[in-house]
């Protein structure tokens, strides 16, 4: 199934995710990360080092949840993004990608990651109170 433009707008739109992780035992966590958008394969580049506590437990269970919210108060233009997918390590070409999102880590030592959405749901209220965009990979 195509990913509605709708959805892929607002991931263009913002530039920050909340990603959820678990250990194998059910222990949660959550970290914010800057992520560049790969539309052709529906996958949220990212950075953080291999010693942070969420990146140790996406190496022990890499099956997690993420969140994309727009901030506001005014009910009508209530959005947000709901993800789940699987953590990989990033693949060639995600650098730049990365990269051309964010110039300033052209320098930088980056660990990238990427997270394979199976599943967005996208509230927006913009489009009707309560109303979902949603999308699954098809295996």
């Amino acid at each position: 199934m195509e990913i509605d433009k709708k959805i892929e707008k607002f991931i263009k739109a913002h530039h920050v995710l909340t990603l959820a992780t678990a250990t194998n035992e059910g222990e949660p966590y959550c970290c914010n990360c800057f992520y560049a958008y790969d539309n052709e394969s529906a996958a949220f580049i990212f950075t953080s080092g291999k010693e942070t506590h969420h990146a140790q437990m996406m190496e022990q269970n890499n099956r997690v949840a993420a969140s994309i919210v727009l901030e506001t108060r005014t009910v009508g233009k209530i959005q947000g993004l709901q993800i789940t997918g699987k953590i990989e390590a990033a693949q060639e070409g995600d650098k730049m990608l990365y990269i051309k999102r964010f110039p300033y880590t052209a320098v930088a030592d980056l660990t990238l990651w990427r997270l394979e959405a199976d599943f967005m749901k996208l509230t927006d209220n913009t489009l009707g109170f309560g109303k979902k965009l949603i999308w699954q990979r098809q295996e």
